[in-house]
């Protein structure tokens, strides 16, 4: 049931039965109907004695005598005379091919009865003789005297007081029976009859329905049958998708209900409408295959509609497709969240709601009074009132909105006269006055605590200096003796390698917190940086020969110079190599690269770390963090924090890149 369900390929042969199933149901009612005048006959009976042939045959003549009109004759016939002189209007009958109808194969002879004028579309040297024969024709019918004489049945004399257009005709502005002003001499040319005639299709139909009388029974059931069996699977089936849970909906489903909706029904307005266009060509197989089409497009586009509409029904979301439901929902949230507001009743929703239907009630009231010249001037005058009130809102708020930008931008010297303000403006500004106050006291406290912590590390830095400076000392004096003990040399190493490093550690935090608290003199001076490069890496070159580095420089030919201070902007670049020489890998390569583009001087280090980097760029340049998270190698963890900040208060940038274990710093002046 589930396959049956989901299957594509049975609800397409199901889309492809239903207009042929629908069509057959069509045609068998169409076919029972059309036999039903015939019903209560045992016998067969000959399609030119059928009602349909008649009326076809009556209303020939009644739209005939409209050319007999006086306003129609002169343009509508050719006078003739016979042999004995008397005069006939001869009618010409379209025989091309859009006009083969019924019309083409009567011949007849119309005599006015007042005036005597006749009407003919017969070329003939004797009319009398014609209209004496009329008689022995197969088919004939013959008005004279208000008397008919015909071999048709449906319009003898008996019958035609039943038709509906003999008795109710009427010419224009005339109720009078226009037929009874008439004499009429006429028969039927079966013989002539062509094949792209209306009348031998209409022939053709009614033979093969009249021999096939109980087909319609077993079609129309059939169909009927399979109609409902294929409305009930798809009602079930449509919407569901192999490997989808629930219904599908396209982007055709969600499209506002009565868009589809008017755009279905408008196609098939539209197609039938231009199917109607048809009938006037007088072309039955045009007519046929105009209709096919017509019927094709218009399954087509209900189909659609059909689908669509079982999709959002199963899905529940039928009444929310409707552009409608979700106008009125959209306004419905409006009027829910404008009461929430006045639920809250906070002073600026109240005036806001006062002041807006206050002015919508005393413009209607004046507005009814315009008939005197007071009422004209106060009106005006209450909107220009209005409009100063908006106008000097706004600049107000304008003011607060500056004053915000200026705190999001560091200014803390801000202050509004909160006595200028009132209501809900006056609370911002009090609210904006404290948190700029908050922030001078924060900033000078933070500013108080740099200056105590850089004096306190200063302190430090020195007091531990001097006791330093003399174990140095000693070790170093130490190192002198001529002592025998190798275990008191490793020793005095260790107190050697330990002092000095506690000295590095020493002057870097002393550096470190004079560069971050902006206490260093720059001596700004044009500085070669080629020259520079090439000079560090000649004072560092034993130590990188020591770790199988190999330098590999990649520098434009001109000269590149910038303002900075040789000592920093040296110590900057020693941090670097230093750095090099600590942490890369050993027998790798470490790139520099130097360029300018745009008025733009960028140096980029790369090399590959011995150590597993796994830490961020921005941790990596903290202060006391190194990447091998140790704490026992050679380092203080505040180079890359000294050499950042230095190159910044010299105007540059300084970044750090990690791409699994390959170091690059880039700095740009």
């Amino acid at each position: 049931m589930e396959k049956a369900r989901n299957s594509s390929a049975l609800k397409m042969v199901c889309y492809i039965m239903i207009p042929i199933l629908v069509g057959l149901t069509v045609l068998s009612i169409m076919h029972i109907v059309f036999l039903s005048e015939f019903g209560n006959k045992k016998e067969e009976v000959n399609y030119l004695q059928t009602e349909n042939f008649a009326n076809n045959y009556l209303y020939f003549f009644i739209d005939k005598i409209y050319d007999c009109q006086p306003n129609r004759r002169e343009t509508r016939f050719d006078e003739l005379q016979d042999e004995e002189g008397e005069f006939y209007c001869y009618f010409e009958e379209e025989s091309s091919y859009h006009n083969m109808g019924i019309g083409n194969y009567i011949k007849y002879i119309i005599v006015e009865r007042e005036t005597g004028k006749k009407f003919t579309n017969i070329k003939s040297n004797d009319y009398q003789e014609i209209m004496d024969n009329m008689k022995n024709q197969k088919i004939y019918w013959n008005l004279k005297d208000g008397k008919i004489e015909t071999n048709l049945t449906y319009i003898n004399q008996d019958n035609i007081k039943y038709n509906y257009s003999f008795n109710h005709v009427s010419y224009h502005e005339q109720e009078e029976k226009v037929l009874k002003n008439y004499d009429i001499y006429s028969f039927y040319e079966e013989d002539e009859t062509t094949l792209a005639s209306s009348f031998l299709l209409n022939k053709n139909v009614y033979d093969f329905m009249l021999q096939h009388k109980t087909l319609p029974i077993y079609s129309g059931i059939f169909s009927s049958i399979g109609l409902v069996m294929i409305a009930f699977y798809l009602f079930w089936a449509i919407g569901h998708q192999k490997g989808k849970e629930g219904i599908s909906l396209n982007t055709l489903d969600r499209i506002p209900y009565e868009i589809i909706t008017i755009i279905c029904f408008s196609v098939i307005v539209i197609v039938l409408s231009l199917v109607m266009n048809f009938f006037d060509i007088y072309l039955p197989y045009a007519i046929v295959i105009g209709l096919v089409m017509a019927y094709f497009i218009s399954y087509i586009a209900s189909a659609i509609w059909g689908i669509t509409t079982i999709k959002r029904i199963k899905s529940k979301t039928f009444w929310k497709s409707f552009l409608t439901y979700r106008i009125l929902r959209w306004f419905y949230q409006k009027v829910q969240k404008f009461i929430e507001m006045m639920k809250q009743k906070t002073p600026t929703n109240q005036k806001i709601f006062f002041y807006y239907w206050g002015f919508i009630i005393i413009s209607i009231v004046l507005a009814c009074l315009l008939g005197s010249m007071v009422a004209i001037i106060t009106l005006i005058l209450f909107w220009l009132w209005i409009f100063y009130k908006i106008k000097q809102y706004i600049t107000k708020q304008d003011e607060i909105k500056e004053a915000l930008e200026k705190i999001y931008q560091g200014n803390n010297k801000v202050y509004l006269n909160e006595s200028e303000l009132e209501g809900g403006l006056k609370e911002m500004a009090v609210y904006i006055n404290d948190i700029a106050g908050g922030f001078s006291n924060a900033i000078e406290e933070s500013l108080k605590s740099e200056r105590l912590k850089t004096e306190l590390i200063t302190n430090v830095s020195h007091d531990i200096k001097t006791p330093l400076t003399s174990i140095i000392n000693y070790v170093d004096l130490l190192k002198k003796e001529d002592l025998q003990d190798e275990k008191v040399k490793e020793y005095i190493e260790i107190l050697d390698k330990k002092s000095q490093r506690l000295k590095k550690l020493t002057e870097d935090l002393v550096e470190a917190s004079k560069v971050s608290s902006g206490n260093v003199q720059l001596n700004l001076e044009e500085i070669n940086l080629k020259e520079l490069i090439n000079q560090s890496i000649g004072e560092f070159k034993d130590r990188l020969e020591e770790k199988k580095l190999t330098i590999e420089t990649n520098m434009t030919t001109e000269e590149i110079k910038i303002k900075a201070d040789n000592r920093y902007l040296y110590r900057i670049i020693e941090n670097l190599f230093s750095n090099i020489t600590k942490y890369a890998l050993e027998n790798s390569r470490v790139y520099i690269d130097m360029k300018k583009e745009r008025n733009k001087i960028e140096i980029s280090i790369k090399n590959i770390s011995k150590e597993k980097l796994n830490i961020s760029s921005d941790e990596l340049m903290q202060r006391f963090v190194r990447g091998d998270k140790s704490r026992y190698t050679e380092g203080s963890g505040l180079g890359l924090s000294i050499a950042k900040s230095l190159t910044e208060l010299q105007g540059g940038e300084f970044d750090i890149y990690i791409d699994g274990d390959l170091f690059k710093v880039i700095m740009k002046w």
